[in-house]
């Protein structure tokens, strides 16, 4: 396993890292993700640590915490063996004090989670959306003060638009505040829109990507056609309409071009989609899901080898898209090409 540093920051991450949104599994999101039991649980666990992957990903919304519960089992008794992320400030409840990212949320959020982990500190804590109500100051001061009490060693940060992140940086550096480390993304080659902004800036400010839903929402596991129906056992039945959106036409293209590499390489689709995103500016660690050891092998399978330069130019030009304003100039005129050089 290649392990690399997490940003700018000291952390040491493998290239992949398992989410265990599996775990625990209920509800009609997180239960057509899977329900692992703590025993089916530790059994993944043992095949990763096997594979080298050492980070565990989870968040306290997943199945109102039992992904943490049903985690915090699976790793009992190594825990010095493991990296934990975990995710808080979408609501957990109806109060409001049960959503956010204030002093008396964050601190009362990550109490709870280090209980149902069963751990007394946290790896990396991400704040899972941005919260508009709360000063920025106030939540990296908590999150200092959380740092400082030994309860969390890494922050970050998860689907945060690009002011918010830059903006968090420089309040960070002002006051000597933690720095996020790490920027948890949605990016695949079905959706690329990391690339206009966000990826720029971890690059400038040192923040590592760690990548969430690399296949697309399931759209990339190689059971999707054109002109055959959704598998039968397909999650998108169910899910779909919480996922990132793709029309049927970029989608086809873009599978099209994975069969072909496929056929190249002797790689599964899922594979060559995972290898893809390794190869990108910024990118840490991809996290890869698993309902059963066989699909978890799976997609061990996306390390130890490498996509060549013209067949990652094939499945870039399959799946890009026309920037949305201001970066298509960037992309499309002279001038503006000159001043400002592709990052990927």
């Amino acid at each position: 396993m290649d392990y690399r540093r997490l940003g700018a920051s000291g952390l040491k991450v493998p290239a992949l890292s398992f989410g265990a949104g599996t775990f625990g599994g209920s509800g009609p999101l997180f239960g057509a993700w899977g329900n692992s039991d703590a025993q089916e649980a530790r059994r993944l666990v043992d095949i990763c640590l096997e594979a080298g992957v050492n980070l565990f990903d989870t968040a306290d919304v997943y199945s109102s915490g039992a992904s943490e519960e049903v985690l915090g089992a699976a790793i009992k008794g190594r825990r010095d063996a493991v990296l934990i992320s975990t995710k808080t400030s979408l609501p957990m409840g109806d109060g409001p004090a049960d959503y956010g990212s204030s002093r008396s949320r964050l601190i009362k959020a990550v109490e709870d989670a280090l209980r149902r982990l069963g751990t007394d500190y946290i790896d990396l804590l991400q704040l899972h959306a941005f919260d508009a109500g709360t000063p920025i100051e106030e939540v990296l001061s908590t999150l200092d003060d959380l740092v400082r009490a030994g309860k969390l060693r890494y922050v970050g940060v998860s689907n945060f638009s690009g002011w918010q992140v830059m903006k968090s940086l420089g309040l960070a550096e002002q006051h000597g505040y933690p720095r996020y480390a790490a920027h948890q993304v949605y990016y695949s080659l079905l959706g690329r829109d990391y690339e206009w902004e966000l990826m720029p800036l971890g690059l400038d400010q040192g923040v590592g990507a760690l990548v969430w839903s690399p296949l697309g929402w399931g759209r990339l596991t190689g059971k999707i056609r054109r002109g055959q129906p959704l598998p039968e056992r397909s999650r998108l039945h169910d899910t779909a309409s919480f996922g990132p959106p793709v029309e049927d036409e970029h989608l086809f293209k873009v599978v099209e071009a994975l069969d072909a590499v496929a056929e190249e390489t002797g790689k599964t689709v899922p594979q060559i989609a995972i290898n893809w995103l390794l190869q990108r500016p910024t990118v840490s660690s991809v996290i890869i899901g698993a309902r059963n050891e066989e699909q978890l092998r799976q997609n061990l399978g996306a390390v130890g080898w490498a996509l060549t330069p013209e067949q990652i130019k094939q499945l870039d030009a399959a799946s890009e898209v026309t920037a949305p304003y201001p970066y298509f100039p960037y992309r499309r005129q002279e001038g503006f090409a000159r001043l400002n050089p592709p990052t990927v």
